[in-house]
């Protein structure tokens, strides 16, 4: 039997690495929505997004019931990942806070990423604990001590292809300026994609590709501090990746909320039955065809 035969959790993912460094140097943006899990991963991929982003946002709320404020460990969040890699042959980008530490722990980090599938590592110039870029109470690092996150975590790659996105928090605490120039500094730290958290509006999102002159990743949160877009206005601006990192976990948080509402009050689901997959197509979502004939195989 091909390995193409087994279903995705079972088969080996290869060349995804390299497919999102040729989709980053073709036209066009690559869209990543966030998932959180095995199921918000799938939904991504079968959806037919070029990447998926592991938001540690979502791991947080969903492994740990908490806001992102860095009380996840380290090995938390590796299970996870290594979960949400296995689920998807599409490319991750996944969000790896500040590496965990100093220049060995970032090291690790990328070596455990990378051997888990992802294909594009992204690390913060926030000091630990480190907070969510939407909300206040974040302290930035030096960026020299940023530049060195980023040289270990070069160093750390074994596959080439692997990319590394670099984040300034910069802009609520040393302001906008001082934000593209710590980017700046990053790119030539190694940095391969540069993420300049929370614009304030479309005019400064507008102007980040523009100064920097090289790929650039814009982050859609819904109800935060920066404008969201479509990611065609993105792509226009000069953007080659959006995330859209919460997107599904604030609607399932609604859609769930109503859904108990509705059970509550009315005894049934029957009202949300046209908004719900069916056991079949559930079971579908995760290639339980697959699944099936390989366990026939060798029954």
């Amino acid at each position: 039997m091909t390995d193409k035969a087994y279903p995705t959790g079972l088969r080996s993912t290869p060349t995804r690495h390299r497919a999102l460094r040729q989709r980053m140097a073709a036209p066009g943006i690559v869209v990543a929505p966030g998932c959180y899990d095995c199921i918000t991963a799938r939904l991504v991929e079968v959806a037919g997004f070029d990447a998926a982003y592991i938001t540690g946002s979502g791991v947080s709320m969903s492994a740990l019931g908490a806001p992102d404020m860095g009380a996840l460990s380290f090995g938390e969040i590796l299970d996870r990942v290594r979960r949400i890699c296995d689920a998807v042959s599409i490319p991750i980008i996944a969000d790896a806070d500040t590496g965990y530490g100093g220049p060995l722990n970032v090291i690790r980090t990328m070596r455990e990423f990378e051997r888990a599938g992802v294909s594009a590592v992204q690390l913060e110039d926030q000091e630990w604990p480190k907070k969510c870029g939407h909300e206040p109470g974040r302290k930035v690092a030096s960026s020299t001590e940023m530049e060195q996150r980023i040289k270990a975590a070069a160093d750390a790659r074994i596959d080439a292809d692997v990319m590394i996105v670099a984040r300034t928090d910069a802009i609520a605490i040393e302001g906008y300026e001082a934000a593209l120039e710590r980017a700046a500094r990053y790119r030539e730290a190694g940095a391969d994609i540069a993420f300049v958290e929370a614009p304030q509006s479309e005019a400064e999102l507008a102007e980040v590709p523009k100064r920097l002159g090289m790929p650039c990743l814009a982050n859609m949160v819904e109800g935060g501090r920066t404008p969201v877009l479509p990611f065609p206005r993105l792509e226009a601006m000069g953007f080659k990746v959006a995330i859209y990192p919460n997107s599904l976990t604030r609607l399932f948080a609604r859609t769930g909320q109503d859904l108990l509402g509705s059970l509550k009050s009315s005894g049934g689901t029957a009202g949300f039955a046209n908004q719900m997959l069916d056991h079949g197509q559930l079971w579908s979502l995760f290639e339980n065809e697959k699944w099936q004939a390989l366990e026939k195989r060798f029954q």
